[in-house]
């Protein structure tokens, strides 16, 4: 038996703050009762939109609020201006104000549009409006500057206020007139154009929002409508009134009723193979049980080497049978298993077994090579294959198991060989070889129910199996391919 020192690896590592309250809200809802996806989204997407048109009402009325001002603010700018035009001052310093005002308010009392000049000299005019009005809200300024404020308490109310200070020259020459115009206008009419926008406006995005709501729940409706369908047609599966996922469905549920088939042909695989595991068993227990029987019915006296020889061979069916419903079959939904870790364990038990052919095993495995499925499986899968390779080599194996990656995303596949340097397998019978021991009463005596476990493995996973001779030791070299996906 060689040592693990003279054993020779080949290539063996080949290839190597606080959540927020809505959300809160929402969690405690979903405790009670799970909504559906319908459901979850309107949820989430209403109070996107809520926030979003709150913050849209908000910013514009902001933004409504600053262009009123602004406006205020030109709009008395320009009252000024007018009275400041219609002004005239005498060669003898005398102030004349306008004749008519530059909007008739300044004409009616307490219409809340005031006018006001100041003179250094105490001169002080005041428009109409402004008669029995306190107006002490003018003050006088240095020419050239100016002043908006607002609103300011005053008796007449809370008004907006803008001045400006001028020098006027007299018509026919003299000395300039310093005079400080002011034009002032309460805040009721400002607050009732700011008011009027934001009703307007809540109206407009309360309906806006409304419709978008409806429009959601439409979209959605339609949006979801595939999963439904997914839904219905699975509850026509479970009925029996429909093999498979049938469709069409879009590009996004692809990949999900795939693997669904793909889930629903693997469990009825398995469960076609235990009822033909125990159909199976019963017949393959039936010829060795009626002979004892009806040796021991006929009262002759049985030999014990025949009742044994009957007994190895219903122990063989059992153990075989049993293999055959123990393998699981591919799975959509199964965990990696490395074959470089399983290799040399396998390899030294079977050593120890066959200690006396001194046999040199040999790995060419990639490093990260797995196999998608139960352990067991890999196991007798491997084992067999090797134990074969054992049992009819002069002294040399080979395992070689390299991974395949398909041509879409998904799992990679797995090719495994097995050569050794035994008389191999004629082309005429190689296959007769495959179509044996796929019952337990039909096995080829010299391989034992190791290849027909394999092929039954092989078959589960929807792999091949393909026998031929190899180039490198002139034996026997069996090729298992597990596809990707």
């Amino acid at each position: 038996m060689p040592s693990r020192a003279t054993r020779r690896t080949r290539n063996k590592t080949q290839g190597s703050a606080g959540e927020p309250r809505v959300l809160k809200f929402i969690e405690r809802v979903m405790e009670h009762k799970p909504l559906s996806l319908a459901a979850r989204a309107a949820l989430a997407t209403g109070f996107a939109l809520a926030a979003f048109l709150g913050l849209t009402w908000l910013a514009q009325n902001k933004a409504n609020y600053a262009s009123e001002l602004s406006a205020m603010h030109d709009r008395l700018h320009n009252y000024v201006i007018a009275f400041i035009t219609g002004t005239e001052v005498t060669r003898a310093g005398k102030v004349t104000p306008p004749d008519s005002p530059p909007h008739p308010d300044f004409s009616r009392p307490r219409s809340g549009l005031y006018g006001v000049i100041l003179g250094d000299d105490g001169y002080r005019w005041e428009s109409s409006s402004a008669l029995g009005s306190d107006v002490e809200f003018a003050r006088r300024l240095p020419m050239g500057n100016e002043t908006f404020e607002g609103p300011i308490d005053t008796q007449a109310g809370r008004l907006y206020v803008y001045s400006f200070g001028v020098d006027i020259d007299p018509q026919n020459g003299g000395k300039p007139v310093h005079l400080t115009f002011t034009a002032a206008q309460t805040e009721d009419q400002f607050e009732r154009q700011v008011s009027t926008y934001r009703r307007t406006q809540f109206l407009w995005l309360a309906t806006l929002g409304l419709m978008l709501i409806l429009l959601q729940l439409l979209l959605l409706r339609w949006s979801l409508l595939p999963l439904r369908r997914v839904s219905s047609d699975l509850a026509l599966i479970e009925r029996g009134d429909r093999e498979h996922l049938e469709g069409p469905y879009p590009v996004e549920l692809m990949g999900l009723t795939a693997r669904l088939n793909a889930f629903i042909d693997s469990e009825r695989d398995q469960r076609t193979r235990y009822q033909n595991t125990l159909a199976d068993l019963a017949h393959s227990l039936k010829t060795p049980l009626a002979v004892v029987r009806s040796q021991l019915e006929a009262g002759l006296d049985v030999a014990r080497a025949d009742v044994l020889d009957q007994v190895r061979r219903m122990d063989e069916i059992v153990a075989y049978q049993l293999s055959r419903a123990a393998t699981s079959g591919r799975k959509i939904f199964a965990t990696p298993v490395m074959v470089s870790a399983h290799a040399e364990d396998l390899v030294q038990s079977l050593e120890k077994v066959y200690a006396g052919k001194n046999v040199l095993c040999e790995f060419e495995i990639e490093e990260k090579a797995a196999f998608y499925g139960e352990q067991g499986d890999l196991l007798e899968l491997m084992g067999n294959l090797l134990e074969n390779a054992f049992k009819w080599s002069n002294h040399r194996v080979l395992l070689t198991v390299k991974s395949r990656q398909g041509v879409v995303r998904g799992r990679p596949g797995l090719s495994m060989a097995v050569e050794d340097d035994g008389p191999g397998i004629a082309d005429a019978h190689i296959e007769r070889v495959l179509q044996r021991g796929v019952r337990g009463d039909e096995r080829v005596k010299g391989h034992g129910i190791g290849l027909s476990i394999v092929q039954d493995i092989v078959k589960a996973y929807q792999g091949t199996m393909h026998v031929d001779r190899s180039e490198e030791f002139g034996g026997a070299r069996f090729t298992v391919v597990l596809p990707p996906g």
